[in-house]
């Protein structure tokens, strides 16, 4: 009422559109203490803005059962797990909270990486699934913030222009 009276408008909050990049990914391969590492990494992302949005840092690692050579995953392992990560990165993704960066297998593992807006959302995801055992591989998390997106730089080196 004061304000209509003496003229002064409240300021209206400045909306930003941030718009998320269709996933692009690229074959990575590399060998890491005499082990192949095979990983798909989301392009898109590199000269993603503004990355400051997205300053969580989300790393997840499975652990893979049922091993052929060299610590890759069978096709029956995979068969297991795949879905399962699958359905993982939309839930992570869900609402736009999240980008995926890369995902990786390496060493009897599968490691996913994304990029978080709001880091409390993932992490009750991922509680809730830990705690209802919702999962068909043990795995385990962390998140950090990076708002430099300095995880991410070694990735984006990798990428042929």
């Amino acid at each position: 009422m004061l304000k209509s009276l003496f003229g002064k408008k409240e300021k209206e909050p400045e909306e930003g559109r941030v718009v998320i990049p269709e996933e692009k990914f690229g074959l990575l391969e590399w060998t890491q203490d005499e082990l192949p590492c095979i990983a798909m990494l989301n392009s898109a992302l590199k000269d993603f803005e503004p990355k400051k949005i997205f300053s969580w840092h989300l790393s997840l690692i499975i652990d893979f059962e049922d091993l052929i050579e060299k610590g890759m995953p069978s096709q029956q392992e995979r068969d297991i797990v795949d879905p399962f990560c699958d359905k993982l990165d939309e839930e992570i993704k869900a609402g736009g909270n999240a980008l995926l960066l890369v995902r990786e297998t390496w060493n009897g593992t599968r490691r996913y990486v994304w990029r978080v807006y709001d880091p409390d959302i993932a992490h009750e995801h991922l509680q809730f699934i830990l705690d209802q055992k919702y999962y068909p591989r043990q795995f385990d998390y962390h998140m950090e913030q990076d708002m430099e997106w300095e995880q991410a730089k070694w990735y984006f080196e990798q990428i042929k222009t």
